[in-house]
């Protein structure tokens, strides 16, 4: 089982535990933009995690991890460009 362990310590290993990891993290519901996008960047990396590790959620995990990067797209695209800094 050693050469099994992808995911560090304490990490989630099934499809069940990656939920209630993000649903502890999830931003209130008014949170800056920056706040949602770097959850929904961390739940898209979690989920392609889980669909390598949890493979009897293969493809439930795929989809959700699909459905965070459509997420971080569309915040993405809320977030106005910033000037490139003079130095």
């Amino acid at each position: 089982m050693a050469g099994d362990q992808a995911a560090e310590p304490g990490s989630p290993r099934t499809l069940r535990q990656a939920y209630e990891v993000l649903a502890r993290s999830e931003p209130r519901w008014k949170a800056p933009l920056g706040e949602w996008l770097a959850y929904y960047q961390r739940a898209a990396v979690l989920y392609a995690e889980i669909a390598e590790i949890d493979r009897g959620h293969h493809h439930e995990a795929l989809f959700m991890a699909e459905q965070a990067q459509d997420s971080v797209k569309e915040i993405e695209a809320q977030i106005p460009p910033q000037p490139p800094e003079h130095a």
